[in-house]
């Protein structure tokens, strides 16, 4: 505060406790800004936004968001395993009543009981574990760099015993009407090999469309998903079952004792997933700032 004269009062020594005064005096308020800063920073993602006009100028295009908490391997292996519950229980449950009931459920109300169990289990469960709850996916993910391959056998595991407690679960339930939960070929046993390497093709290259293009429209994976599901039901589900799944068709069949044909049902899908997830990595278009890749690609399918 200026005196009379014009000059400057003496200034009084700060003391902590003095008004105005820092509580400790070792500490610089400049160094707790830049200190806060600094923390903040390294933790922040940071993505492009459009800029926005300010009174002083334009500010920088850039936007700052927390990054999502990790997710432990024990509750990914966890939400797959009650994912994959889920759909098998639905699926062959749904196979089983429409043979006690002599057909009531029809082919479409088949497609849609397993369509409907694909999209809520994404919705549910894929910002947890990535909703594969296919060892075809899973194993086409990580063929592709989009997985870890170690974490595979872990979530096979998860998929196969999930696969077996629903079928086991079914034929408590529905003893002794089981065997329409089985799938079996009505066919020869090469167009049934085609069909499902087909399908499961049709399946996994809509799969990696939604689950690794940052361009497709990821909110909607689940409804594209099911979609695809009930859509190859339709296709085959009066000639192979229209599996897709190995575990689909391993759980029910140890369950009922029925192997028939299950090496189809073991490789067809394992193989028309790789080709499907394949084509499309060789179709789509390519990043608009491609930058080399030293290590596998972050985990994509249904994480955004």
């Amino acid at each position: 505060m200026e005196t009379e004269d014009g000059g400057s009062a003496p200034s009084t020594p700060v003391t902590p406790g003095t008004p105005g005064a820092p509580l400790f005096g070792g500490l610089r308020s400049e160094r707790i800004s830049n200190w806060r800063k600094t923390s903040l920073r390294n933790s922040f993602k940071c993505f492009s936004v459009e800029a926005w006009d300010s009174e002083e100028g334009a500010l920088p295009p850039v936007s700052c968001a927390l990054p999502p908490p990790p997710v432990s391997l024990a509750r990914k292996v966890g939400a797959e395993f009650i994912g994959t519950i889920i759909l098998i229980f639905a699926g062959t449950a749904t196979a089983i009543v429409n043979q006690k009931t002599q057909g009531s459920e029809t082919l479409l109300g088949l497609a849609a009981s397993t369509g409907l169990a694909v999209m809520i289990v994404i919705l549910s469960t894929g910002h947890i574990s990535g909703a594969h709850l296919n060892p075809s996916v899973t194993i086409a993910f990580a063929a592709l760099r989009h997985f870890p391959w170690k974490h595979v056998p872990v979530y096979i595991g998860a998929q196969v015993m999930a696969s077996i407690c629903a079928a086991f679960m079914l034929k408590v339930i529905f003893h002794p009407v089981m065997g329409g939960g089985v799938t079996v070929p009505a066919v020869g046993h090469a167009q049934a090999f085609a069909l499902e390497f087909i399908i499961t093709f049709n399946l996994m290259f809509v799969v990696t469309a939604v689950a690794t293009d940052t361009r497709a429209v990821g909110e909607l994976a689940g409804i594209a998903v099911g979609a695809t599901v009930m859509l190859n039901i339709l296709i085959a589900g009066g000639t192979t079952g229209a599996s897709m799944n190995p575990v689909r068709t391993l759980g029910p069949a140890i369950a009922v004792n029925n192997y028939t044909a299950i090496w189809i049902y073991l490789t067809a899908p394992i193989l028309g997933a790789l080709a499907g997830a394949g084509v499309y990595s060789a179709v789509k278009l390519p990043d608009e700032d491609p930058k080399p890749h030293d290590k596998p690609l972050a985990e994509h399918s249904f994480r955004r």
